[in-house]
């Protein structure tokens, strides 16, 4: 009796349009349709066979499981021997061969029940070995030389399609990780400017009527600061105290700041402050461990564990690491935001 719900017809067809998909667009014409040709013809007589054949009692899947590993193998050893050098007359022989190879060593492994996976071993043994068979056949028959022996017995389209796969998932799991920095960096922007923003308002309504001396070097320090980068602003503001800092920040944003200092004065005050201005500081893995570590020492570990409470598990790895001295695969740049945020919450 025929294997109830297994339409071959169809299934060679969809394996043919997936194919299509597939061919490397560095083929020509003639060579994607032989590809696709090929597998069609083979799936469609492999799955004839097994259709008609009323001993084996498969079920549609296992008929199914068959069809596609030949399916699979007629495209990728098509391609290699396409890649090979090898004349198109020799070509359909070779494929007949390993076909009939796949056909019977994945048809008995059914049978006898063999695991998926020790089934796939046994047919890529096969393949492989029939296919470099049929390489030295040519070669001893003196169609090909030693030269397009080598070539063709080095194309394994299988493996580069499994390397492309591995380059593709790696090139998404560096783009997630760019992504989650980019998230983290706008985040604590967000944070950062909500935050100026009440310190700004605090330090409005708490300012003097009167210029001192020290006013007079935070106005100036304001306006050198307004100049710069806003990384290299709040690099430089985390330096001073807490209120100079509030202080310089509400300069900065002083439309009028200018007309507050006379120039003479401004040129003393940078003069006097000169050795004085904090150096940047290099981002570095010991860099950022040392201020963790820092804070550590002063902070109860409890409460460092709640700043991070609602953060990335990336994030929260590399804070209960770095308790032990270690760096993990957190991006230097994103490690120092990290670092930054837990000094200024704590």
């Amino acid at each position: 009796m025929p294997i109830e719900g297994f339409d071959y017809k169809a299934f060679a067809a969809s394996m043919s349009e997936q194919a299509k998909e597939l061919v490397p667009q560095d083929l020509k014409d003639q060579e994607k349709e032989y590809i696709v040709k090929t597998l069609g013809n083979f799936t469609l007589l492999a799955g004839e066979a097994l259709f008609n054949d009323t001993q084996l009692n498969l079920t549609a899947e296992q008929a199914v499981f068959i069809t596609q590993v030949i399916a699979e193998w007629s495209f990728h050893k098509s391609i290699d021997l396409i890649h090979s050098g090898i004349l198109p007359q020799y070509w359909d022989s070779i494929m007949q061969k390993i076909a009939f190879t796949i056909f019977e060593v994945a048809k008995q492994a059914v049978i006898r029940k063999i695991p998926q996976d020790q089934l796939l071993q046994a047919v890529e043994h096969h393949v492989i070995k029939v296919y470099n068979t049929c390489i030295e056949e040519l070669q001893k028959k003196g169609i090909i030389d030693e030269e397009v022996k080598t070539r063709a017995e080095s194309q394994s389209n299988i493996d580069a399609m499994a390397k492309q796969a591995q380059e593709e998932q790696q090139r998404q799991k560096m783009a997630a990780a760019e992504e989650a920095e980019k998230n983290l960096r706008e985040a604590e922007k967000r944070r950062a400017e909500k935050r100026n923003k009440q310190k700004q308002e605090k330090a409005l309504a708490s300012m003097p009527q009167g210029i001192s001396n020290k006013q007079m070097k935070l106005m100036t320090l304001a306006l050198v600061l307004k100049i710069l980068s806003q990384d290299k602003v709040t690099t430089i503001l985390n330096k001073f105290d807490s209120n100079d800092s509030l202080v310089i920040s509400q300069y900065m944003n002083m439309a009028d700041l200018e007309s507050h200092i006379d120039g003479d004065l401004i040129a003393g005050c940078l003069k006097e402050m000169k050795e004085f201005l904090p150096a940047k500081k290099i981002l570095t893995k010991e860099n950022v461990l040392g201020d963790l570590l820092r804070i550590y020492k002063t902070t109860p570990r409890e409460k460092v564990e709640r700043i991070i409470k609602n953060e990335r598990p990336l994030v929260k790895r590399f804070i209960l690491q770095s308790y032990d001295g270690e760096f993990s695969d957190l991006p230097l740049r994103v490690a120092g935001i990290v670092a930054q945020y837990i000094e200024e919450s704590v």
